[in-house]
């Protein structure tokens, strides 16, 4: 599982992958289509599109001429789950750090308090 994910974001570590990808998410594309708005050649753009492939996040089908580009959706869920492991536990750190703070203060404030009975 590390392999894939270390695979799958060293290819999001690109801009215009991340780019290509966020375009995919709203249809499936064309390498043409995909290349239109950058300043790069087509071969360059079929490059990016092979990284993302093996990384697992995209396909390409036939649809009769036409070559589609297709997200694969579910490798966005092994990332989320990835990541909500680590989000989980570091929120449990920042609570018990919240804690900690909250008692420090609670003891910082009951020591400056007079004690009872003490005239000022």
């Amino acid at each position: 599982m590390d392999d894939r994910l270390s695979k799958v974001f060293a290819a999001l570590g690109d801009p215009i992958r991340r780019d290509i990808v966020a375009r995919l998410a709203t249809e499936d594309a064309t390498v043409g289509e995909l290349a239109a708005p950058y300043d790069v050649s087509m071969q360059a753009v079929s490059k990016h599109l092979k990284v993302l492939q093996e990384a697992g996040l995209v396909t390409r089908s036939r649809d009769a001429q036409r070559r589609p580009v297709h997200l694969e959706a579910e490798v966005f869920d092994l990332m989320t789950k990835w990541i909500e492991r680590y989000r989980r536990e570091a929120e449990q750190r920042y609570r018990r750090l919240d804690a900690v703070l909250a008692a420090m203060q609670d003891d910082e404030t009951a020591e400056a308090r007079p004690e009872e009975g003490t005239a000022s």
